[in-house]
């Protein structure tokens, strides 16, 4: 395969196209350039595309029947960085330019460059609600679209997405402690010792008992389990945490660290569309699942809970790095007016080919919002299936993608 960069400017606003400009990078992956092109959307909100290494099997698969655009999705990677710094000094209205609805007119701005006809798209996770949006808007610039753990509730708020979700990262846990019955204790041990110690990782982030619990969006992929009770082994040095769980324990939180933060901060933004504020959607219904409160179950006999993909506003507190952004957040997260993200009515009148994989114990996308849109979506071929989790694309060897190819076909 041949690698190849590319650099394409456009508007920071798309409906002010004369604005200020931005910088957007992809990467080529290629075998073959008269193949057509196909362009991937990963996962975030706010991560770079992956930086391929050549044994990825999601990419040599499809590179036998495309030409590859790996997109650093505006605000990320080499594209015009969102940094924290940024963050601190634009602020919050700067940031609501970081969308799906931006990131779309970025790809047709792209696909009009390349002067590609219409593409395809693969989506994964909020890439896949990416990709739904390019079909609400932007339909004539597809061939088809394939979307992996990526189907959004259309006419859902961030509320109604936790409310979903909270259920699935419980019924993990439960998964969890079958699986691992002695890390039932081993938790309970470690969310003690928090409760009444005030404890730092490395980077001197507060490791509360609610960050503790967060470590369970470990549980979203093939070998969460795995991971999980590897780091609940042996966590103690005498009576103190030793410094190679806190080692591993910011590693694991390493996913809403102050590395990526449009991730903090549009993570449940990227879920409005002019239904009001999110008004910190996941901290607001934790509250409605009671099994969740580490410091009741510590009180009674009850198992520590571990969440799921939540950010939650202690979670700025916390950080030294992040504090200064705490209040852009709450901006972000009292904000009201939003653009839509979705059209029922075109996708349900939709004619490009879809394909999509609904993974049925999702982490992370809600299985039961994902049927639903699956159904709303004209022409969708929908797999639905218990046989991979979240990464499935990823961690395949191009079994998922070689799947989905083959419903288009």
């Amino acid at each position: 395969m041949r690698f190849e960069d590319h650099t394409f400017d456009v508007p920071l606003d798309h409906d002010r196209p004369d604005g200020e400009r931005i910088t957007l990078y992809a990467r080529e992956v290629t075998a073959d350039d008269s193949l057509p092109w196909l362009l991937f959307l990963n996962g975030g909100p706010g991560f770079p595309s992956p930086r391929p290494l050549g044994d990825e099997g999601w990419l040599r698969r499809a590179s036998r029947e495309y030409r590859v655009l790996l997109l650093d999705q505006r605000g990320t990677g080499r594209s015009t960085p969102v940094t924290r710094r940024v963050a601190l000094a634009r602020g919050a209205s700067y940031l609501t330019y970081f969308r799906a609805d931006s990131i779309v007119r970025d790809a047709e701005m792209i696909r009009a460059a390349l002067r590609s006809p219409p593409w395809t798209v693969l989506g994964q996770s909020f890439g896949g609600f990416c990709t739904v949006t390019y079909l609400s808007f932007f339909g004539d610039g597809l061939r088809s679209a394939l979307v992996t753990g990526g189907l959004p509730g259309l006419t859902t708020d961030a509320a109604d997405v936790y409310r979903s979700l909270y259920p699935v990262v419980a019924a993990k846990n439960e998964a969890h402690y079958v699986a691992y019955p002695e890390d039932v204790v081993m938790a309970r041990r470690v969310a003690a010792h928090l409760a009444s110690t005030d404890v730092r990782l490395p980077n001197g982030r507060l490791l509360s008992v609610a960050a503790f619990q967060s470590v369970g969006t470990l549980l979203g992929g093939r070998d969460g389990h795995a991971k999980l009770h590897y780091l609940l082994e042996s966590p103690f040095d005498g009576d103190q945490l030793s410094d190679a769980f806190l080692l591993a324990t910011q590693e694991a939180l390493s996913w809403s660290s102050a590395a990526s933060p449009l991730y903090y901060l549009l993570h449940e933004p990227s879920y409005a569309q002019g239904f009001g504020a999110t008004s910190w959607a996941a901290q607001r219904v934790r509250a409605e699942f009671p099994a969740f409160d580490a410091h009741r179950s510590l009180a009674g006999d009850d198992p520590v809970l571990f969440t799921g993909e939540m950010i939650y506003p202690w979670m700025f507190d916390d950080d030294p790095l992040m504090a200064p952004l705490r209040p852009v957040a709450d901006e972000l997260a009292e904000r009201i007016e939003w653009p839509p993200l979705y059209d029922v009515n075109r996708l349900g009148a939709n004619r490009v080919p879809v394909a999509a994989a609904v993974y049925d114990t999702d982490l992370y996308v809600s299985r039961d919002l994902s049927l639903r849109t699956a159904a709303a979506i004209g022409d969708l071929r929908l797999w639905h299936t218990a046989d991979h989790q979240h990464d499935g694309l990823r961690v395949s060897d191009g079994e998922v993608l070689s799947h989905l190819l083959t419903l288009l076909a």
